[in-house]
């Protein structure tokens, strides 16, 4: 900590506020493998322990030894579905998820044979690598639908299968350890429905025909607000941001036409937004690649923290991005995990985020992470370098 008696979420509600706060704040977001070997650095066996409920303890040890400033509370933390949605010898498993990258729970169903479906259906299993896991998709619920009549049947999600009653005390027992700054994940819609359909399907339903795919985004989006609205309701103040994703970017250009996702897309991600500012909260976007061309009119929604900042996409230069918009939107990310995290030195890692503090961190409006979870193929040497306390002064030019 500084020698200010400034807490982690003040530090990033200052920064969010375009005012240089006592140091850049910043977010820890990993694979499985990288949490396993920051336990095992930190001796997290010696530790007694906790006994896990919406929180991986040792995750949150983590957290606080790296003197991370924020916190992720996700809306499938809190999913209580009919137990008619379990397929036959199907369990609920909170913790085994490959893509939960925080310390909170993730629901999820996991059948005998090590596949898995979340609580949209999606039908996922496990791909393994040299260094690590991956989840990936492993059929498309809705790729067999002819019409819109064909999606009736679905079981589709309710927003009584969420219960949110716990989130106030969740979020007092975050404050008791952290006091950090809270982010409610809301979910994503044009990726959570071209997953049900399938990407090609489903990109060329938008083209030809596209009243499946705005049925399901429509069916989506009407969950989405619903549940956001009940939690905000819940939580009151104590949940700074809004958080939604949807990766709309290649590395090279947009994955769709601009004009398409004026039409098709858009609409639905001004539903999410104005949910969360009814309640005065700002709000986060992730979406991976080159979004350079759509950022004016994110800001013209609402947009108010842009993740992840892959500087090596097209137009995301992060001093480009700084000069155009660094008064209008705060930025989070900008580490590298494709090379620099997984392939360079720690004095590269090191050169990287004292160069992005410098940049992004000017005026405020930057909490520093890694450009996506940070990868099972990095150095832990790396990641301890990348949250070096020093680091996180910002030096003038």
């Amino acid at each position: 900590m500084s020698e200010k008696a400034i807490s982690p979420r003040q530090r990033v509600l200052t920064a969010l506020a375009h005012q240089e706060p006592d140091r850049v704040p910043v977010d820890f977001l990993a694979t499985p493998e990288i949490w396993a070997r920051l336990a095992d650095y930190f001796d997290l066996d010696a530790v007694t322990l906790s006994k896990p409920d919406f929180f991986q303890p040792e995750r949150e040890i983590i957290l606080n030894r790296l003197e991370v400033d924020c916190r992720v509370l996700s809306y499938d933390m809190f999913c209580q579905p009919p137990v008619s949605i379990l397929r036959k010898d199907g369990v609920v498993d909170w913790w085994g998820a490959l893509s939960r990258s925080t310390p909170a729970r993730m629901w999820r169903q996991r059948l005998p044979n090590d596949e898995w479906y979340d609580i949209w259906g999606h039908h996922i299993r496990i791909a393994h690598n040299p260094t690590g896991a991956y989840e990936e998709f492993a059929s498309w619920p809705l790729e067999g639908a002819e019409s819109v009549e064909d999606l009736h049947d679905y079981p589709w999600p309710q927003p009584d299968w969420w219960d949110f009653s716990p989130l106030p005390d969740v979020t007092r027992r975050l404050d008791e350890s952290s006091s950090a700054h809270i982010r409610f994940r809301i979910g994503s819609v044009f990726e959570l429905a071209w997953q049900l359909r399938g990407m090609q399907q489903f990109l060329m339903d938008l083209a030809i025909d596209p009243a499946i795919p705005l049925y399901i985004m429509d069916r989506l989006t009407e969950v989405h607000v619903e549940n956001t609205r009940r939690a905000l309701q819940l939580a009151g103040d104590r949940l700074d941001m809004v958080y939604f994703y949807d990766d709309v970017a290649t590395q090279k250009s947009l994955m769709i036409s601009q004009g398409m996702w004026e039409e098709y897309i858009r609409p639905y991600h001004a539903r999410l937004i104005e949910a969360a500012k009814a309640f005065g909260k700002p709000v986060m976007y992730h979406c991976d690649g080159a979004l350079y061309p759509l950022i004016p009119q994110l800001i013209e929604m609402g947009i108010d923290l842009l993740n992840p900042i892959q500087a090596d996409a097209a137009g995301m230069e992060p001093e480009k991005l700084k000069r155009e918009f660094g008064s209008r939107l705060a930025f989070h990310g900008g580490i590298d995990i494709i090379k620099m995290l997984p392939r360079g030195t720690t004095q590269d890692v090191a050169d990287e985020v004292r160069a992005r503090v410098r940049v992004l961190g000017e005026n405020g409006g930057y909490i520093m992470a890694s450009s996506h979870h940070i990868q099972s193929d990095t150095p832990l040497e790396n990641v301890l370098e990348m949250y070096r306390l020093e680091h996180r002064y910002r030096q003038a030019d």
